[in-house]
């Protein structure tokens, strides 16, 4: 039989080795796995991460492997190339950082030590994805290495990094059948395969024994107990074993779970016939200090956090994930959208590489029934339009992806400045729309009419909404305005989307952007460098930002109440606003045990208005529930509420304007319409671009405006400040002094009303 032997620890690890090594190095540094170079560097801010090659030695004594036929070493994810050495010799090559994949490395193991080298590089290259993103691409074995002693007959383990076992159901009535199939290698005349289908419990309900040629089974299920989302995700198991004689050489199992799902362009998402909103969040896999080497305990303290939001989605971006984190979707009844890093930018080089990535996908993740949708891409046309290269690469991915998987739907995140007539919108079956209507231009209130605009001229295309947010670090307003990164911005925005989005009963899916902030190491904005803060959580998980609460109002079943601005404390006004979120119809407030009276909300956020007076200790009660929080009145603002932003810090008093005349603190959309406004902003946008390096695009709009009239129309309510600073975060930051400058060319401009 198998066995798999883990083989994480004591490995050789170096950046500073330029050849691979012929014998254990003595001077490199100790590391186990998983692990990342980039767990610093890739989080601090200062686009320094380090990208390129790294060594990763250590020593396989055969002595210490079971007796078998074969040994296998597998990866289970090192980003994003890899090379593998077994003394010296070469054995394999993979590109695609996200998937497993595995070496047949059995003839190379010639003594009793023997090297093994893995060269992993996450350089820049022109063919491998991803190579163009708003996150850090981390470089590493940041996933377990397994070593797998096989007999010479065995399934399958070198079809795309795949299980070899394929499982599929079908419902008929009440009653299920199952298609399970396997991939065997070595097979040989009288061995005889044993197909068994268990229930959650473990109990056989069916066993059959055919010949090792009829790799295929069909095996019924009589009153199946359908996997029924977050309601009741009932898994079955399904096994395989290879037999000869009175031996067992081989086995293969696969949990699966039998349902039936269609996404309709009015109804939405409806699971085993019924209608089942799928609203979410979506998820990058690092940590703060840790990157992408995450353990089984972050996976699970993840999935806890989304399971308490009330979440019955997640997007998983924007690449394959860990096998342990789909087994746990698999588990919570979590509807998952999964996807490949074809991302940001075509790259005609690269086709070869989304066909392989795509294919490990579906190979590795075919029996998940969490798994609904295969993800094409994500905001592939950042640069522009499409074009006929990238119109094909995406039929083909399109096409291989239904004749691999004839169970499943397709469809990609569409960036926003998109036209919605563009040809590659046709291609999958269902769409979604990264908007960030309120945060990058434009207000809150575009989003819903944006979307039925949509609906209206494509009332067959299932629409939804794959990325939407903005960000929030700990700053604090009483007055919220866009681009002021306030956890009570953030707040605000969420609720308008909630409001707009929850009600459109049309949209086949919403996935919040993010769950939790991650590492951007190119981002340099909201005070914090090196991470985007768009996340319902913080990094390192340890702060659930009151956005958080507004989705656990509407999407948990537990009762809870929520006071929002606890880490606001001193406030200025003489009556501040209190606001409160609970998925119970009523709350009551009360300020030093005086009550100030009950609401009711339909939308479960309640707004309370609070004389605000010395120090004042709030409670909120909902039914059982109780929440507390403390504010403090002040004379003047608590200045360590608001951001100073990178480089230059502007006062209110600093930016002169007169009246009649524009300043930084106008909008772009208003200064467009003077000629002579519009003329000075192109200019100096053309500068700034230019002092960055020209036509870099690194998914910030401010970088895609020049580029992309669409974009242009959406950065409208920008200001010039925010456009500057935020440019800024991409590149050169402007000094105080030039901002000024320029704001005393804007005062020299006659605004035009």
């Amino acid at each position: 039989m198998r066995e798999i032997i883990s083989f994480n620890t004591k490995w050789a690890f170096s950046k500073e080795a330029t050849a691979v090594p012929q014998q254990m190095p003595e001077k490199w540094y100790w590391v186990n796995l998983p692990h990342t170079w980039n767990a610093i560097d890739g989080q601090d801010g200062g686009n320094d991460l380090y990208r390129g090659t790294a060594y990763y030695a250590n020593i396989l004594k055969k002595s210490e492997l079971p007796a078998a036929d074969l040994y296998y070493l597998e990866f289970r994810g090192a980003n994003a190339s890899a090379d593998v050495y077994v003394n010296g010799k070469k054995l394999a090559s993979h590109d695609g950082g996200y998937s497993t994949w595995r070496v047949n490395m059995t003839e190379a193991l010639t003594g009793e030590e023997n090297l093994v080298v893995v060269a992993v590089d996450n350089g820049v290259n022109d063919r491998v994805y991803p190579q163009n993103a708003d996150f850090t691409f981390y470089g590493g074995l940041y996933r377990n290495v397994n070593i797998i002693a096989v007999s010479e007959s065995h399934f399958d383990l070198d079809y795309y990094g795949g299980p070899g076992i394929k499982v599929t159901p079908e419902i008929t009535g009440k009653d299920a059948k199952v298609e399970v199939e396997v991939f065997l290698t070595n097979a040989k005349a009288g061995q005889k395969l044993v197909y068994t289908v268990k229930d959650k419990d473990g109990k056989t309900l069916a066993e059959k024994t055919v010949s090792a040629e009829e790799t295929k089974a069909v095996i019924d299920i009589p009153a199946v107990h359908l996997w029924n989302g977050r309601k009741d995700p009932y898994l079955y198991t399904a096994e395989v074993v290879l037999v000869e004689g009175e031996d067992a050489l081989d086995n293969v199992s696969a949990r699966f779970g039998c349902r039936t799902y269609q996404i309709d362009p009015e109804r939405g998402f409806i699971l085993n016939g019924e209608e089942y909103p799928l609203r979410g969040v979506s998820r990058h896999q690092d940590r703060w200090g840790i990157g992408n080497a995450l353990l089984p305990e972050h996976h699970e303290e993840d999935m806890e956090l989304i399971c308490e939001m009330g979440a019955t989605t997640i997007r998983l971006a924007h690449y394959q994930h860990d096998q342990y984190f789909y087994d746990l979707c698999d588990e919570k009844g979590l509807v998952i959208w999964a996807e490949i890093p074809y991302i940001s930018s075509h790259m005609p080089t690269g086709r070869e590489n989304t066909i392989s990535q795509m294919k490990e996908l579906v190979v590795q993740n075919y029996n998940h029934p969490s798994i609904v949708v295969w993800g094409l891409s994500n905001e592939i046309t950042m640069t522009g339009a499409s074009t006929p290269d990238l119109l094909e690469n995406h039929n083909i991915l399109n096409d291989m992806v239904h004749e691999m998987d004839k169970t499943r739907l397709t469809t990609m995140a569409v960036v926003s400045m998109c036209d919605i007539h563009d040809p590659y919108i046709q291609i999958p079956d269902t769409i979604s729309y990264n908007h960030y209507f309120g945060w990058y231009g434009g207000d809150t209130s575009m989003n819903g009419p944006w979307l039925d605009n949509f609906h209206k001229e494509f009332p067959n295309i299932p629409i939804g909404m794959s990325e939407y947010g903005c960000e929030a670090l700990n700053w604090h307003t009483s007055d919220p305005q866009q681009g002021d990164y306030t956890e009570e911005y953030q707040a605000y925005y969420h609720e308008e989307l909630i409001k707009q989005l929850f009600s459109r009963k049309y949209l086949w899916a919403t996935h919040v952007w993010n769950m939790f902030d991650f590492g951007a190491d190119a981002r340099n904005e909201g005070g914090e460098n090196g991470q985007n803060h768009k996340g319902l959580v913080t990094f390192d998980r340890k702060y659930k930002k009151d956005s958080f609460y507004a989705y656990k109002a509407w999407l948990s079943d537990e009762p809870f109440v929520h006071i929002c601005g606890k880490r606001y404390i001193d406030r200025v006004e003489d009556t501040t606003k209190v606001t409160v979120y609970s998925n119970l119809p009523e709350v009551e407030l009360f300020v030093n045990g005086k009550s100030l009276g009950k609401l009711k909300a339909e939308d479960h956020f309640f707004y309370f208005q609070v004389p605000n007076a010395g120090e004042s200790t709030l409670v909120a009660v909902a039914g059982e529930c109780r929440d507390e929080s403390h504010i403090r009145k002040v004379d003047t603002f608590n200045e360590e509420y608001r951001l100073k932003e990178k480089g230059a810090v502007l006062n209110w008093f600093d930016i002169t304007a007169p009246e009649g005349y524009y300043s930084l603190n106008d909008k772009l959309s208003d200064i467009m319409k003077s000629e002579e406004g519009k003329q000075f902003f192109m200019s100096m946008l053309s500068r700034m671009m230019g002092s960055m390096g020209g036509d870099k695009k690194d998914g910030n709009p401010a970088n895609a405006a020049m580029a992309n009239p669409k974009m242009f129309e959406m950065l409208g309510s920008f200001t010039v400040i925010r456009m500057m600073n935020l440019m800024g975060a991409a590149g050169p930051s402007l000094t105080k002094e030039q901002m000024l400058a320029i704001n005393e060319q804007l005062n020299k401009i006659k605004r035009v009303d």
